[in-house]
């Protein structure tokens, strides 16, 4: 149990399972694509299907997030604006390519009655804002195919490097966790071409 984002292929993305509260996404995907053809823009249709997991590949992306996000919260309030601030803590679905505004869609997902769909580019110049302001270490793990960045901070290595290398990362570990997941997602989001969504 908990609260996890997780990349999605293409068979959940346009199928779903039949039930939204199954982990179905057909239903935001119709409302993007339908809101997206409104702007003028083109339909989101190439999502890629799931790759067989095989950890270390980079083809999927999955974080649990467990710790408070209080510290990330002041983190992102004391480099962002408050409308940065909003997209990068409210996002509930990123997808691979940039939008000019957030789209909020009036169907629920995950955890909310509405989606607000964020572009993975501007979410990327944010989450990196984050990084360089925190010096997040180069050991912090880039594929997180299996909670490799829940493993890595709260089991042990984290820890270990902290204390042989402080810096700011290492005042709040829990912070510097959400800017490596924020910042691995949008990688993953972008380079897989793969929406990335809580469940």
């Amino acid at each position: 149990m908990g609260v996890y984002l997780v990349s999605v292929g293409a068979k959940d993305w346009f199928e779903g399972c039949g039930d939204e509260e199954e982990d179905g996404w057909a239903h935001v995907a119709s409302a993007l694509n339908e809101e997206l053809g409104r702007r003028g823009l083109p339909p989101y249709d190439s999502v890629p299907e799931e790759a067989a997991f095989v950890r270390g590949s980079g083809q999927s992306f999955e974080e649990k997030l467990i710790p408070s996000m209080d510290g990330f919260v002041a983190l992102c309030e004391a480099h962002l604006s408050p409308e940065e601030v909003a997209v990068l803590c409210g996002w509930s679905v990123l997808v691979p390519f940039p939008l000019d505004e957030p789209i909020l869609l009036p169907v629920g997902s995950g955890y909310t009655d509405e989606t607000l769909v964020a572009g993975a580019p501007q979410m990327l110049a944010l989450a990196e804002r984050l990084a360089e302001a925190v010096d997040l270490p180069a050991e912090t793990p880039a594929m997180c195919d299996n909670l490799d960045l829940t493993t890595w901070f709260r089991d042990g290595p984290a820890s270990e490097l902290a204390a042989s290398r402080p810096g700011p990362w290492s005042e709040d570990l829990d912070a510097a966790f959400y800017v490596a997941v924020y910042l691995r997602a949008a990688q993953h989001s972008l380079r897989r071409g793969c929406p990335i969504v809580y469940t």
